[in-house]
């Protein structure tokens, strides 16, 4: 079947050759506690990531290189995958965090479709934010908690950066469709969100501008947004066609941006400490996490 399930419309079939993403059926990188997200996220109890291999995106500043641009991981079919997600729940992580799962929304949805009804913890939905309304419509329901970035403003940085020259029309559509879907954002006693949406910027070093744009439009938007203003960029590797990408952000950058946040009427949300940006927010990708998820995993779906 040719795809055309993300944005990027490949109509390939992923199965004979290679779309933007690289990936064809569900491949996992890494299934683990993550403490590094937002408070509301990973809290005391850790986050229960997904890691999914390959991207539609490939931004030139991405710091999963790793798996986004080289895939690797383990396969898994729909119904193993469903299992995951009743491990994560069996681990007593706060929630189950689907991680760049644009290219797999279509058996993600069929995955929870089959996991929801034996499910008491949120599951969030991380994503790059370069996605069709129609392959999140496929989620309603099934997601409760939405995570996306909102990366770029001007088509001319979107294009040298993540080759998208679309990104900005793409993203605020989808993210468009997530707060119809989760319109209220709604949190437990122990300060956990179950419902809602969260929305990420990296600031980059030199664009400065591009993030104002952004939270222009945030504000504008919804100014009860919750915002995830993040300063841990480092550079993953050498970028000759751009050299600002191969120091870290200033702080003076950072300051201006987050204090812009709060001219423009924005007020909900998660800054950091820029002198934190360093490899720690990079998890170790492992096949290892994968198998002990599946190994550790109740077989509801699979056969036993």
């Amino acid at each position: 079947m040719k795809c055309t399930l993300c944005p990027r419309n490949c109509n390939v079939d992923r199965s004979v050759q290679a779309g933007v993403c690289r990936t064809d059926g569900i491949l996992l990188s890494r299934v683990a506690r993550h403490d590094w997200e937002e408070p509301c996220i990973s809290g005391d109890k850790g986050s229960g990531t997904v890691f999914f291999a390959g991207c539609n995106l490939h931004c030139r500043f991405c710091q999963n290189y790793d798996i986004s641009v080289r895939p690797h991981g383990v396969a898994v079919s729909v119904e193993a995958l469903a299992d995951i997600f009743l491990y994560i729940q069996q681990m007593g992580w706060a929630n189950i965090n689907l991680v760049t799962p644009s290219h797999f929304s279509d058996k993600i949805a069929q995955a929870l479709a089959l996991a929801k009804p034996y499910l008491n913890i949120p599951v969030v939905y991380n994503t790059s934010g370069y996605e069709k309304v129609a392959a999140l419509a496929a989620l309603d329901g099934l997601v409760d908690v939405y995570m996306p970035d909102l990366k770029f403003c001007s088509t001319d940085v979107s294009l040298q950066l993540a080759g998208a020259i679309d990104y900005f029309e793409v993203a605020t559509k989808a993210i468009t469709e997530m707060r119809r879907q989760q319109p209220c954002d709604v949190f437990d006693s122990q300060g956990y969100m179950t419902q809602g949406v969260i929305v990420r910027h990296l600031v980059l070093p030199s664009f400065v501008e591009d993030s104002k744009r952004v939270l222009d439009w945030l504000s504008q938007f919804d100014r009860d947004v919750y915002v995830s203003l993040m300063s841990q960029y480092f550079p993953a590797r050498k970028d000759d066609s751009y050299p600002q990408l191969n120091r870290r952000l200033y702080n003076h950058e950072y300051e201006s941006v987050r204090q812009y946040f709060f001219n423009v009427g924005l007020h909900n949300g998660f800054s950091q400490d820029v002198a934190s940006a360093t490899v720690d927010y990079l998890p170790e990708f492992s096949d290892g996490t994968v198998l002990e998820a599946l190994n550790n995993a109740p077989c509801v779906f699979r056969a036993k």
